[in-house]
């Protein structure tokens, strides 16, 4: 059986906070929907605080997406270890995800706004 991945632009604008900091705002997020997993929102990393991100140590592998990347978020408030993650360079098929971040969402909530 082959995993499908649906990679969409959203509507709208998104607001990215963590721990009561807005660290990102953007009008052009995409949808990733691999499978049977809830949606996951990824976010252009131009339209983050990419100075309150810290690149941590941790990989991941994804057959379906390739090397992942992750990242702390810094806030006055607190440090959210391992709370975001991004392909650099994705895997065929999943292209459309390069240049974007995604975010854990029980330590960094993307909402509409």
């Amino acid at each position: 059986m082959t995993l499908t991945l649906e990679i969409r632009p959203v509507p709208g604008r998104y607001i990215v906070r963590a721990s009561g900091t807005i660290i990102g705002e953007t009008e052009r997020a995409v949808e990733l929907v691999e499978g049977a997993r809830p949606p996951v929102i990824y976010v252009p990393r131009e339209d983050v605080a990419m100075a309150l991100l810290d690149p941590t140590d941790r990989q991941s592998t994804c057959p379906h997406k390739g090397e992942a990347r992750y990242y702390s978020v810094v806030t006055p408030e607190a440090r959210l270890e391992n709370a975001v993650w991004s392909y650099e360079r994705p895997i065929a098929g999943a292209e459309a995800i390069a240049g974007h971040l995604a975010f854990y969402q029980e330590k960094v909530r993307v909402e509409p706004r």
